[in-house]
């Protein structure tokens, strides 16, 4: 669960008139204002998927699933100040119905899921995890969607960024442990090599800090996945906008669970019954994130 820093930066967050998307009970709305918590759907148990989990999680009766919610609209507390919603929410109540199992989502930090994960902490992170190799050497991964990655401004007087090149000499706000974070860093060395200048990387806990940062002046851009810096700039009152580079670096997320688990083939089942049934279709349709669905998804499907 959070620490005291974790909740003043989320209080900073509903401070910032929800520009801050996902971080408090002001920010679960849609574009058109109305309130979103869940998908509606009905998933029955499958004996064949029910029988392919390993015996303690069934014995349980509980799927955990850690997931860092200040991700909007993938994964962030509800209006009630508490509860996990979002898509990687909902998905993973369909999965844990499928195999006749309870899921418990809890709040974590996002660097600190995969660790958990290796450590026996959770069963699964749902977290808009990008499949990278390198996080392959961790955990395993079962694929679910695909995003890329977009910078965001403030909408007034905000920089010009038609490509990640053009990031030479700007402040960039990234979420700790993420893809974005890499990528800008990786960026730097580009504008240095070429004699212009870095890139200032700042960091913070989660996407919640990097979003009020942007919003107070801290940093010039925000870096996110697509779906999340789009939430974002939807939910400031049109304090924030994306910028004209178009999304890059388009890859797989992947649903992260410990090696040799025992799961990663009854939660491939599971997505690809809830696929074939519709379930998949209504939530991420729900959540907005129409152009992030796959159809074939597998295990460990890192494409870098």
């Amino acid at each position: 669960m959070r620490t005291r820093p974790q909740v003043l930066i989320a209080a900073l967050a509903l401070a910032a008139l929800t520009v801050a998307a996902g971080c408090g009970s002001n920010n679960n709305t849609s574009s058109t204002g109305a309130t979103l918590t869940a998908a509606s759907f009905s998933v029955q148990t499958d004996p064949s998927i029910a029988a392919q989990v390993p015996a303690k999680i069934k014995s349980s009766g509980e799927l955990t699933v850690a997931a860092d919610a200040t991700y909007a609209p993938d994964e962030f507390i509800g209006s009630d100040g508490k509860t996990v919603i979002g898509m990687d929410a909902d998905l993973a109540k369909a999965i844990a119905q499928l195999m006749g199992l309870k899921a418990v989502v809890s709040n974590q930090t996002f660097d600190s899921i995969i660790p958990g994960l290796a450590a026996g902490k959770y069963d699964l992170g749902m977290s808009s995890f990008t499949d990278t190799k390198e996080r392959e050497k961790t955990v395993d991964f079962v694929t679910y969607a695909t995003a890329g990655e977009s910078f965001f401004v403030k909408a007034d007087g905000g920089p010009t960024i038609n490509s990640i090149n053009d990031i030479c000499g700007l402040k960039v706000g990234v979420e700790k442990g993420t893809t974005e974070a890499d990528d800008a860093t990786a960026q730097s060395k580009k504008c240095t090599d070429a004699g212009k200048p870095a890139v200032s990387v700042s960091t913070f806990p989660d996407q919640a800090g990097a979003n009020v940062a942007l919003s107070s002046g801290r940093v010039d851009a925000g870096f996110a996945d697509t779906p999340v810096a789009d939430y974002a700039v939807k939910q400031s009152d049109g304090k924030f906008k994306l910028s004209p580079a178009p999304s890059i670096a388009n890859a797989p997320y992947g649903i992260a669970m410990a090696k040799d688990s025992g799961l990663t083939q009854p939660v491939l089942a599971a997505i690809k019954a809830l696929m074939a049934d519709g379930t998949y279709g209504k939530i991420f349709d729900y959540w907005g994130l129409q152009d992030d669905k796959i159809t074939s998804p597998t295990i460990n499907g890192a494409i870098d």
